[in-house]
């Protein structure tokens, strides 16, 4: 079973920076999309970056121009660079990873960001 493994969550104020990674234990990792996703305090699960096997990304609106996806395959690690961070961007963030088969498709269990204003 494939493993995914979010690091990086914490406390920081508005306007700082953060780094998260997810890891991906498959030797296939290049055939891999990975997206991000965020949970806020009593909100639904939402969709806040995404990159694909070959590279091309896709970023939810309210993060564009702040937050940047890439990926290391030699390390089999999806970044989530997020700057000019903001109290809404508190959320629960969780790494899913979908092999391009679509036959793996699984979740890591999440890592807390939280914003002080």
């Amino acid at each position: 079973q494939v493993q995914v493994a979010e690091f990086g969550g914490g406390l920081v104020q508005t306007g700082g920076s953060l780094r998260l990674s997810c890891t991906i234990s498959d030797r296939t990792f290049n055939n891999y999309e990975v997206a991000w996703y965020r949970q806020p305090p009593g909100k639904q699960r939402e969709l806040v970056a995404t990159i694909t096997s070959g590279g091309i990304t896709n970023y939810e609106d309210s993060v564009k121009g702040r937050f940047t996806i890439s990926r290391d395959n030699a390390k089999n690690t999806v970044y989530l660079q997020m700057n000019s961070l903001k109290p809404e961007d508190t959320a629960f963030y969780y790494c899913n990873a979908r092999s391009v088969n679509a036959l793996v498709n699984s979740w890591g269990q999440g890592t807390q960001v939280t914003v002080s204003s």
